[in-house]
C-alpha cells in the first residue's frame, strides 16, 4: 500500500471528495452507462462496472450484467483498488488467496481486471472493473486499454461536476444534473411516481433586498446555510438539488398529503432555527412546495414549475407548506397564457375593439361624451373580462402598443361622429407609462389634427396612481396637453393617493369618484358622507366631478341633489358598441 494513503484522515478525506460529487445511490445515467457497455463489448466479458467504494460497500453507479447494485466492500476486489490506487488483475479468484472465499468467488466469478478512478487531487473514489466467469489473463495493451476507459470515467465524473451539472456555491447538483436524473431515473423506471419538494428560502424581492442591503455574500452565505440544514434534515440518501438563489429541490416517494406536509413543515422548522435566518435584517420566512411527478411523463421543467407553483401559493397563504393544486395552477397559466396571447390580438384585425359607455350631465339630463372601453374577444377562449386582462398588460412593455391602438381606434370613431354632427366627447384611459414616452402628447395631438378633431373630441383618464407616480417629464407631458385644450380626468378617484395638498398640484380638471363609493349610497350612511365630502372637496379646488356606476334612480337623484356634475352607469346604458350607441342616443334625444 502507498505511503501517502497511510497517512492519517486520507480515508476520511477520500470519502469526502466521493460524497461532495454526489455520485452514491444516484440513478443509472447514459453517459456512464456507454462505458460499461464499451467495456463488456470489447473485452469480450459479460460482466463490466463503475464501482464506487463507500465506507462500508461497492456502489455501482453503471453495470452491465448484474443485477445488484450493491455489494459489501469487505474482500471486494475494487476496494483494493481504491486502498492502493493501481490497476488489479486477478486472473483466477479461486487461486488467489485473498479472494476465493470473498462474495463475487461464491457468485461465480472467476476473473476481475480494475483500474482505479483518480481525481486530480490524488484520491480514488473506485474502479472501472470487468468481470467474467472464467479464468483469463490481461495483455497488457489491454490494461492500458482499461485505464484509459477509467480515464474517460473519470472525464464524465469531472465534466458533470464542474460544467453545468454543480452549483458551485453550494456544491449540489443543479437543475441540469436534475433533468438528467429524471431521464436516467424514467429509463429505469418508466411511470414510477413522485412528489417534488420545492424549499424556497427568501422570495425574488428578498434576495434583491438582501442583495442590495448586506451584499450579495449575505445571500450567498444564507444558501450555503440552508444547504447544509436541509441535507441534515434529509436522508443520507435523498439527493438535494439547488434551482436557485435559495431554492432547492429533492424528491420523495408517494405518501399522504399528511405525510407530505408533516415533511414540508419539518424542512421549514430545520431552516427557521438556523442562526443566519434569525439575524437577518428582514423576516425571512421560508416555504415549502409539493407536487407530483410521473417518470417519463413529466419533464423536468413542468415538474419545477408546478413545485413552485405550490411553493408560492404557500407563501401567499402563510401556510408555510402547501401542496400542487391544479385549479390554482390553472389559474396562473390562465393569466400568463393571455399576457402571451395578448400581442398577437393587438395586430388581429378582430380580436379588440372598442365599446362606450355614456356620460350623462345631471343638471340636464343629457349626454355629453362617451368612455371608451376595451374589449377583447380570444380566438379560442372568447370574451375575456377587461378586469382579468388589462391588469396583465398594464405594467408591461404592451402596454404602450395598447394605448397607441386605443386612440388611434378612439380618434377614429370620433372623426365620424364629428362628421355626422354628433357633438361627442371620447374619454380614453392612459396607462403611467404613456406619460414617460417624449412624444406622446406631440403624437396624441398630430392624430386629432390630422382627424380634424377639436381639442373637447377627447379627455384623458389617469389614475391617482399613475399621476402620483410620475417624474417632471410626465407632469410637462401632462402641461403640453392641457394648454393644447385636452382635459385631464383623474379616474377611480378615492381609491389611491387622495388628499387636500395633493389635489391642488393636480393637472386636472375632472374628477371620476370610483364606483366603490357609488354602490353604497342608497343604504350605507357613511358611504354618503364620504361622497359628499369628495364632491365638496372637488368642487372647491374646481374640478368637474363625475360618479361612475351609478345603477339606481335614487343614486342618481341624491347624486344630482348634492350637484354632481355627471353620471356613468348602467341605469343610464351599459356600454355600447358604436352602431348601438348611435341608436341610443337618438333615441334619447326623442
Amino acid at each position: 500500500m502507498r505511503d501517502d494513503l497511510q497517512q492519517p484522515g486520507y480515508e476520511q478525506a477520500r470519502l469526502y471528495a466521493l460524497r461532495q460529487l454526489n455520485l452514491l445511490d444516484t440513478p443509472p445515467s447514459e453517459s456512464f452507462d456507454r462505458i460499461t457497455r464499451l467495456a463488456s463489448k470489447f473485452f469480450g466479458m459479460p460482466i463490466a462496472a463503475v464501482s464506487l467504494t463507500d465506507a462500508d460497500r461497492q456502489w455501482f453507479k453503471s453495470r452491465v450484467g448484474v443485477e445488484h447494485w450493491e455489494i459489501p466492500r469487505f474482500k471486494a476486489c475494487c476496494g483494493e483498488v481504491a486502498d492502493e490506487s493501481k490497476v488489479l488483475v486477478v486472473p483466477d479468484l479461486l487461486e488467489s488467496s485473498t479472494y476465493r472465499d470473498s462474495m463475487l468467488a461464491d457468485s461465480g466469478i472467476r476473473f476481475y481486471a480494475g483500474a482505479p478512478l483518480q481525481t486530480q487531487e490524488g484520491y480514488t473514489l473506485g474502479a472501472m472493473c470487468v468481470l467474467d466467469t472464467q479464468p483469463r489473463e490481461l495483455t497488457a495493451e489491454e490494461v492500458a486499454l482499461l485505464q484509459d476507459m477509467a480515464a474517460m470515467v473519470m472525464a464524465q465524473i469531472e465534466l458533470q461536476h464542474a460544467f453545468g451539472r454543480i452549483d458551485p456555491l453550494t456544491g449540489l447538483p443543479n437543475r441540469s444534473q436534475l433533468a438528467e436524473d429524471l431521464d436516467d431515473m424514467a429509463r429505469d423506471a418508466p411511470g414510477r411516481r413522485h412528489c417534488a419538494l420545492f424549499t424556497e428560502v427568501l422570495d425574488i424581492s428578498q434576495v434583491s433586498t438582501l442583495n442590495r442591503v448586506m451584499g450579495p455574500s449575505y445571500v450567498d452565505e444564507l444558501s450555503r446555510l440552508a444547504a447544509r440544514g436541509l441535507q441534515e434534515v434529509l436522508s443520507e440518501k435523498c439527493r438535494l438539488y439547488s434551482v436557485g438563489p435559495c431554492q432547492f429541490v429533492h424528491l420523495v416517494d408517494v405518501c399522504s398529503d399528511e405525510e407530505l406536509l408533516e415533511g414540508a413543515l419539518r424542512l421549514r422548522e430545520a431552516l427557521l432555527s438556523l442562526e443566519l435566518i434569525n439575524e437577518a435584517p428582514i423576516l425571512v420566512r421560508p416555504v415549502v412546495g409539493v407536487a407530483p411527478l410521473c417518470l417519463g411523463a413529466d419533464m423536468a421543467a413542468d415538474v419545477l414549475r408546478t413545485a413552485h407553483s405550490a411553493c408560492q401559493d404557500a407563501r401567499l397563504t402563510e401556510m408555510g407548506a402547501g401542496i400542487y393544486s391544479q385549479a390554482l395552477d390553472a389559474k396562473h397559466r390562465r393569466r400568463f397564457m393571455l399576457h402571451s396571447d395578448f400581442r398577437a390580438a393587438l395586430n388581429a384585425p378582430d380580436q379588440l375593439r372598442l365599446v362606450y359607455q355614456p356620460r350623462i350631465e345631471l343638471s340636464t339630463n343629457r349626454c355629453l361624451g362617451v368612455e371608451a372601453l376595451l374589449r377583447w374577444r380570444h380566438p379560442t377562449l372568447g370574451e375575456v373580462s377587461p378586469a382579468e386582462f388589462i391588469p396583465l398588460v398594464e405594467d408591461t412593455p404592451l402596454a404602450r402598443p395598447l394605448t397607441a391602438w386605443v386612440i388611434y381606434t378612439a380618434i377614429d370613431q370620433a372623426r365620424d361622429w364629428h362628421r355626422q354632427g354628433l357633438n361627442i366627447g371620447v374619454s380614453l384611459n392612459v396607462s403611467a407609462c404613456n406619460l414617460d414616452e417624449d412624444d406622446f402628447a406631440e403624437r396624441l395631438l398630430s392624430q386629432m389634427s390630422k382627424a380634424d378633431l377639436p381639442a373637447s373630441a377627447i379627455e384623458l383618464e389617469l389614475t391617482e396612481t399613475a399621476l402620483f407616480d410620475q417624474g417632471q417629464a410626465a407632469w410637462e407631458q401632462l402641461d403640453h396637453l392641457i394648454e393644447a385644450g385636452i382635459r385631464i380626468a383623474i379616474d377611480d378617484f378615492g381609491t389611491g393617493y387622495s388628499s387636500l395638498a395633493y389635489l391642488q398640484d393636480i393637472p386636472a380638471q375632472v374628477v371620476k369618484i370610483d364606483r366603490s363609493f357609488i354602490k353604497g349610497l342608497d343604504d350605507a350612511p357613511r358611504s354618503r358622507t364620504l361622497v359628499e365630502s369628495m364632491l365638496n372637496m372637488a368642487h372647491s379646488l374646481g374640478y368637474r366631478v363625475v360618479a361612475e356606476g351609478v345603477e339606481t334612480q335614487r343614486t342618481y337623484d341624491y347624486l344630482e341633489s348634492l350637484g354632481c356634475n355627471e353620471a356613468q352607469g348602467f341605469l343610464m346604458s351599459r356600454p355600447l358598441e358604436a352602431q348601438d350607441f348611435e341608436a341610443w342616443l337618438l333615441k334619447s334625444k326623442a
